[in-house]
C-alpha cells in the first residue's frame, strides 16, 4: 500500500533475484479498512515511494486509483476465505481479509505474475492468501520472506512513522514478548506455559494496550496448544493511537 521501507525492497530484491521482470503495485484498499480505522491518515508517499522503485530497477509500477479498481464504488463481488479469514486479525478487524482477499485476486488477475511476494510480518494475510491460491487454482506461487527488523528488533511498518519515541520504545515490549515465546517453544514448553510469561512482559509496558496473543498453527491460524511445530505466535497492540503487528515462526520456514 506504499510508504515504502526496507522489508518492501526486501520483496522486490528478492523478486530480481529470481524473475526477468519485476512488477510492483501501490494501491491504498479502502476495501480492508472499516468504518472509523485509518485509511484517511494511511501514510501516502508516492513520489518517494517511486524513487525508491527507481533506485532498485522495478520494470513496472501499477498504481491504479481507487475507480479503476471499484468502478461501481464498491464491489458487487468479493473473494472470502472463511474460517481463516476470521482468525486473529480477521477477528479483531471483521472484513478485513475480505478486502484482502479481493483486491489481491484482482491484482492477480490484472498482473497475471508468475510469483507474487509477501512479508511474513503480516502472517495471517500469508494464511488467508495461501488458501486463497490453493483452493481457487490461481496459477501464481507465493513466495513469502522474512520479516525485516530495525537494529533494535523492531519490524518495519509503514505504520512505524507515527510513533514518538517513546511509543518507539513501548513497541518494543512486543519483540521482546515474541523472543521469549520463541525460546520457550524452541525448548518444548506448551502454549499454557508460554501465553503467561508473554503476558507479563506485554502487560507491563504501561502504555501498550494488547489486541491479541495468539499461539496456532500458521496455515490454519487454530489454537496450537501444545506449541508443536510449525507454531506462529502472534501478537497485535496498540500503542498511543498506532495498531502493531508481529511475530515469530517457529518450527517452519516462511
Amino acid at each position: 500500500m506504499g510508504a515504502l521501507h526496507e522489508g518492501h525492497l526486501s520483496l522486490i530484491r528478492a523478486a530480481r533475484r529470481e524473475a526477468q521482470t519485476v512488477v510492483v503495485s501501490i494501491f491504498v484498499n479502502p476495501t480492508q479498512f472499516a468504518p472509523g480505522e485509518d485509511l484517511d491518515l494511511y501514510p501516502r508517499t508516492f513520489e518517494s515511494d517511486c524513487r525508491l522503485l527507481q533506485s532498485e530497477n522495478v520494470d513496472f509500477l501499477f498504481a491504479p486509483t481507487v475507480q479503476e479498481m471499484y468502478p461501481a464504488d464498491q464491489p458487487t463481488a468479493y473473494v472470502e476465505v472463511p474460517g481463516i479469514g476470521d482468525r486473529l486479525d480477521g477477528a479483531s478487524r471483521p472484513g478485513h481479509f475480505r478486502g484482502v482477499a479481493t483486491v489481491v485476486a484482482k491484482l492477480f488477475h490484472i498482473i497475471l505474475p508468475d510469483r507474487a511476494y509477501f512479508g511474513q510480518k503480516d502472517a495471517a494475510q500469508v494464511a488467508v492468501l495461501r488458501a486463497m491460491v490453493r483452493d481457487l487454482n490461481l496459477p501464481v506461487h507465493l513466495r513469502i520472506c522474512p520479516a525485516v527488523r530495525d537494529a533494535d528488533g523492531l519490524a518495519l511498518s509503514s505504520r512505524n512513522r507515527f510513533l514518538s519515541p517513546a511509543d518507539r520504545v513501548t513497541a518494543l515490549t512486543i519483540y521482546r514478548a515474541l523472543r521469549h515465546g520463541e525460546s520457550l517453544a524452541q525448548a518444548g514448553a506448551s502454549a499454557k506455559v508460554i501465553r503467561p510469561v508473554m503476558l507479563d512482559i506485554l502487560n507491563a509496558a504501561p502504555d501498550l494496550r494488547l489486541d491479541y496473543l495468539e499461539i496456532v498453527h500458521p496455515d490454519t491460524l487454530l489454537p496450537n496448544p501444545g506449541a508443536r511445530p510449525p507454531v506462529l505466535i502472534a501478537v497485535a497492540a496498540w500503542v498511543g493511537n498506532t495498531r502493531l503487528i508481529d511475530n515469530v515462526l517457529v518450527g517452519a520456514k516462511p
